[in-house]
């Protein structure tokens, strides 16, 4: 086996379910405190207020938050309110005065935070920002790290936690002879469920990752023909490894020369994945992909050195569906835009917002804190439009009468053409 190339460790851009999350600037404010000061229910409000006007990702020319936060506490407490004047102090007066009607703290701090809630759920796209208890942030992020504390695949199988591969794999053959004799779909679904945590916790490195962080894989490959297929079934901070470690366990090899990445299902995962995934192929200090945030473009570059293991793969086609979200829908675009591949499928979700959090430094619940989900910025496709609610279109369209023969024209590796044929349509492969 040949040495893996230094890997970057990365785990502070973090997403989930289609997010791009990370955990970022500690909330300050240039502006002087009036009415806030003097009550901490306006003044987490008003903190909102500001962390929105200064990382929402769209210019506050374009929304007027003043009237969203007076509509949001309409809605609200079902009370009509004005605002003295369309600013920051206007609207600090307003909640004053709505606050100095509430009779407890506790009224207090629901009216204060089901009102953030609502102004956030209405930023657009909507229910994509939001308010975040220190509880769930930790459960999304343990979502993004892709550990489910409700899996369990020892007791899937039977067995203790950390029972050795050899106690696994007796357990698997017990039970998956029993469910066999069942054809019921309850124990269809039973088998395929032992089926993958017997192949996770037979793997040396799946299983000393699940058993020190509960942490799943992410990545499975194989080879056909000539050809090495990865499928990614989403982005966590174990799979870029993962991929540098199937590439170089498919080195003793001889002969594959073509790739396919298959992202189907993907809900994405870590944005910097991308910076250095395509590092990977392109070497570092590269163009990557594009940020849009607040009227302005940040041109993101790989920081990862090149991986001279895939330069034996000449054609890439990467296979995409309408579940295909957030990072991947980026590496998607990237390959396209830098023709580093082909895209085959269909338009993946249009998933292409990335969410950040932002803490709330002000106290109104001494059990917990909270932060702001926020859109912070969009993503962009290979032909610069946005990739939110448009997808990212695949160069191949498997819904065409004649996909096969395109895979044919845009593919010239046999091995590649093959392979595409037989898996393009199916389910990914495990």
């Amino acid at each position: 086996m040949k040495k893996i190339i230094s890997i970057i460790v990365f785990v502070g851009i973090l997403a989930s379910g289609g997010y791009y999350l990370n955990s970022t600037n500690k909330y300050f404010s240039s502006k002087v405190k009036t009415v806030e000061s003097e009550d901490v229910y306006v003044g987490f409000v008003m903190e909102a207020y500001d962390l929105i006007e200064k990382n929402y990702w769209a210019e506050p020319a374009q929304y007027n938050l003043d009237e969203m936060f007076r509509l949001s506490l309409e809605k609200v407490t079902g009370k009509t309110f004005s605002l003295a004047s369309s600013t920051r102090t206007g609207t600090a007066e307003m909640f004053a005065l709505a606050f100095s009607s509430s009779s407890s703290t506790d009224i207090k701090k629901k009216l204060a935070l089901d009102t953030v809630m609502v102004v956030t759920y209405n930023l657009q796209p909507n229910g994509r920002s939001g308010v975040l208890s220190q509880t769930e942030e930790k459960n999304l992020r343990q979502n993004v790290s892709n550990i489910n504390p409700s899996n369990d695949l020892y007791k899937d199988l039977g067995v203790a936690k950390g029972a050795s591969a050899e106690e696994v794999a007796k357990a698997f053959e017990t039970k998956s002879q029993q469910l066999k004799a069942s054809t019921s779909p309850e124990a269809k679904a039973q088998l395929e469920k032992i089926t993958y945590a017997k192949k996770v916790l037979t793997s040396p490195d799946n299983k000393s990752a699940y058993d020190s962080n509960q942490i799943e894989p992410t990545v499975f490959s194989r080879k056909i023909g000539k050809t090495l297929y990865v499928y990614m079934s989403k982005i966590s901070p174990t799979t870029f490894l993962e991929f540098a470690k199937a590439v170089d366990h498919a080195s003793t090899t001889p002969g594959l020369n073509s790739m396919i990445l298959d992202v189907r299902g993907n809900v994405g995962g870590s944005l910097d994945f991308v910076q250095n995934f395509v590092g990977l192929f392109k070497g570092p200090n590269q163009y990557a992909f594009d940020l849009f945030h607040q009227g302005k473009y940040e041109t993101i570059r790989t920081t990862q050195q090149k991986f001279s293991l895939l330069d034996r793969f000449g054609e890439i086609a990467i296979i995409t569906d309408n579940m295909t979200q957030s990072t991947a829908e980026v590496i998607s675009a990237t390959f396209k835009r830098l023709n580093m591949g082909k895209t085959v499928g269909v338009a993946t979700r249009g998933w292409g917002t990335v969410e950040n959090t932002f803490p709330i430094t002000t106290v109104i619940d001494e059990n917990t804190k909270y932060s702001l989900l926020l859109v912070n910025s969009i993503t962009l496709r290979d032909d610069n439009q946005p990739i939110e609610g448009r997808g990212v279109d695949p160069n191949i369209l498997t819904t065409d009468k004649d996909w096969k023969t395109k895979i044919k024209n845009n593919f010239h590796t046999d091995s590649l053409v093959n392979a595409l044929n037989s898996t393009a349509k199916s389910l990914p492969l495990k």
